[in-house]
Order: C-alpha cells, then structure tokens, then sequence
C-alpha cells in the first residue's frame, strides 16, 4: 500500500471510516483557520467532543446492555450451578435452552458485548489514524511542508539526511520502495518525506537547517507554520513531553517543565476516573467455570493497568496525541455520568417485563410457524403418495371417476400431467 502512512488509509472498513472521520476534522480546522485561530490542539479538543457525541447513542446501547447482563448473572450463575455436576449431552442442552431462555427475557444477546465493540474499535483505530497522521487529512496541514519538501529532494544529500532523523525509523520500508527509490517529485516520495518531518522534533529541524543552509529559509518557515499549528497553552504538541522536559530542564524553563509532565499525568488520571465512572461488571462467582466472571476479572485488572501504560506513552508520543487522550478521557467522563443518570432514571423492571413478554410472543408465534409447517409437510406427502398411487394404477385402468377428475386437472409438466399422458395412450390403444 504506497504511503501507507501519510496518503490516507486504505484498509477495509477503517479506511473508510478514517476518511470520514478525516473530513470532520479538516472541517473543524477550516472553521478554525477563517475566524483567525488555526489550532491543532483546539482542533483536537472540538473533533473529540464532536465524535463523542456522535458515539454517544452506540454507548447509551452498551451501557443499557451492562446493566442488564448485572441483572442477569445471577440468574445465568444459579442455571450453571444447577448443571455443575452434569456433563451427559441432555443436562448440557437443558442448560443451553435455560440460559437461552433467560437472555431472551433480558432481551440481551450473548454477542452484544461483541457486536458493540466490533463496531466501535474500527471507529478508535480510525480516530487513532487521523490524529497520528493529521497532514493526511488536514490539506492545510500538509501545505505547510511546501516548498521545503520539494526542494529537499533537488538538494543532493537531504533526502538521505531526512531519512536518518530520529523518529524517521519507523518509516524505513518506505525508503526501500520502488516508488521511493525511482521516484523524483512523485507523491509516494513527498508523502514520505513528510511522514518523516511530520515526526521531527525542533532539533532535527535545526540539524536540516546546519547541514543544509540553501534550505535554511524554507526550514524556518516550515517550523514557524508548524508552531502557529501545533503551539497549545506554550507547548508544541509536535514534541513528544519526554523532548520537551528534556530541553525545557537544560534550559531552565520549569513553566514548560511542568507542562510536560502535566500531560501523561492527565491522561493517566483522566482515564482512572473514566474507567471508575463506568459500570463494573461484577466479578464474584460460585461457578469456577463462569467465563463471563473470568472475562469481568481480566477487564478488572486490564482497567488498572491501562492509565499506566497511557501515561508511558503520552510521554514518549507527540503531545498531541497525549492531547487527544487527556481531552478523549475528559469528554467520556463528563458523558458518562449524564448516561449514568439517563441509565439510573429507567425501570429496568419494565424493561425485563416487556423483554419477556416480546420473548413469549415470539416463541407462540414460532410454535405456530413450526405447526402449519409440519401440517403442510404431512399434507403434501399424503398428496405426493396419492398421486403415486393414481399413476400406478392408470396402467391396469383401475382409476375412479372422483381420481380421474384429480389427474385431468393436473397442471403441464407435473407428476399427473405425464400420467394423463400414459392414460390416453392406453385409451387409445384399447380402442383399436
């Protein structure tokens, strides 16, 4: 796939996704830009909240769905210790049908939980996509790197010096492509190239500018769009905070010391009090064997682990990206206790006592559906047997009036229109 990073991505399902996605954020940016306040941090801010909100009936479903299933388990749990001991082919299949049974009165599927986050992790990996690759999607973005990358290309030797900055390692299978290697100003070259200044830091900028000073001038244009772009509340969300620390400390800037350190902070406490807010499964059951406690234990402990990791990477990622998930955190906390409150204001007693209502009705009506087609099965093998028999006897003329009736009326191409065909052959032979 050329330019797998920066040319927008392809992939089934998130591609899609991501370019839509791309859409709304190079929308908020334009809206940005023409009242005189083009800001990638604040662009990210608005496109978190937006999209949120646009999740928000999918996290509505699920969390009515969590609900549910607590109400549920103990039921599901006194059904699995009923059969604990059982594991002949019968007890196992009773169980199954008391377990079904009771997810049909909770109008719960055993999949929800899956299905809810089959649909949701295209949509992260996708908002993932268009965060980590903004000149991607954003094309006035992308235009700030213009005409440095150009003339990067003509000046013998920068090409190869982009290509060892510090964070350009990831893009290495990109220069070993065809379309990078015999390519001049084609896209895949520029895109490249661009993935990899999209990445630089403030240092590796100034190193272009020291080794090259033909693209000095393109080099402090560049950087000062970038900084205009990428400049929120004094840091450039283009340096990754451990960066930032590190310059801000030799420099003794300690404003922007603790804003480094601020940013995984945030995210890692942001997201502890998210996952906090959210319904927790309950984890304590009878059955050892129970796989959703099992499953409920993991997430537990997954849960715990996960604001570390966020705060490890939101120290090494760009900033932005630390943005995303301090301002990602913050939106589905505040959306989370207003669902909390929409989720605790309705009668889950109603809701199961239409569930089981809507679940009988529909189990009458597919008794009803199996007996007319059991009684149609056993009608049309009556007729199919009495037309066989009709047929068998035409030859030995031992038809009534009555079947005579029933095998002239038969319909051309049928059974009986052939055994019409043997019945006049015989008449006529008989005649003679």
């Amino acid at each position: 796939m050329n330019g797998i990073l920066l040319t927008q991505n392809s992939t089934f399902i998130i591609g899609q996704v991501a370019w839509l996605l791309g859409k709304i954020m190079e929308g908020i940016f334009e809206v940005l830009n023409m009242i005189g306040i083009p800001n990638i941090g604040l662009a990210i801010i608005l496109f978190t909240i937006v999209v949120n909100l646009l999740m928000m009936p999918l996290t509505i479903k699920q969390q009515k769905f969590s609900k549910l299933s607590a109400k549920m388990n103990p039921e599901i749990q006194a059904i699995q210790a009923k059969y604990k001991n059982r594991k002949d082919q019968d007890a196992q299949l009773a169980q199954n049908q008391e377990i079904q049974a009771v997810y049909a009165k909770y109008g719960v599927s055993p999949t929800g939980s899956c299905l809810y986050m089959l649909i949701q992790m295209p949509i992260l990996f996708a908002l993932y996509r268009v965060i980590y690759a903004i000149p991607a999607y954003v094309g006035r973005v992308k235009e700030a790197f213009f005409p440095l990358v150009d003339n990067i290309i003509d000046t013998a030797g920068a090409t190869e010096l982009v290509q060892n900055l510090s964070n350009s390692a990831m893009y290495s299978k990109q220069f070993t492509n065809a379309g990078f290697v015999a390519g001049t100003h084609s896209e895949y070259v520029q895109n490249t190239i661009i993935d990899c200044l999209n990445k630089a830091s403030t240092a590796d900028f100034a190193s272009i500018s020291e080794k090259f000073p033909s693209l000095a001038a393109d080099v402090t244009n560049t950087v000062s769009k970038l900084e205009e772009y990428n400049n929120f509340l004094g840091l450039n969300i283009g340096n990754s905070p451990s960066y930032v620390l590190k310059e801000a400390w030799a420099n003794g800037a300690w404003l922007l010391v603790i804003g480094a350190i601020a940013i995984p902070v945030l995210s890692a406490l942001t997201q502890w009090i998210n996952v906090k807010l959210m319904p927790q499964q309950d984890t304590s059951s009878n059955n050892g064997n129970d796989q959703a406690a099992a499953m409920a234990s993991s997430m537990k402990t997954m849960n715990m682990i996960m604001p570390l990791m966020s705060a490890w990477f939101c120290f090494t990622l760009p900033s932005g990206l630390g943005l995303y998930w301090v301002a990602g955190s913050v939106v589905r906390s505040i959306q989370q206790i207003v669902i909390n409150k929409h989720i605790d204001k309705m009668n889950f007693d109603d809701i199961i006592k239409k569930n089981s209502e809507k679940s009988a009705k529909k189990l009458e009506k597919m008794k009803e559906q199996q007996e007319k087609l059991n009684a149609y099965a056993s009608m049309n093998t009556k007729n199919l047997q009495k037309k066989a028999n009709i047929s068998s006897k035409i030859d030995n003329s031992e038809v009534s009036a009555d079947s005579y009736s029933e095998v002239k009326e038969a319909k051309p191409g049928s059974m009986m229109s052939k055994a019409n065909m043997v019945r006049d052959y015989n008449e006529k032979n008989s005649r003679k």
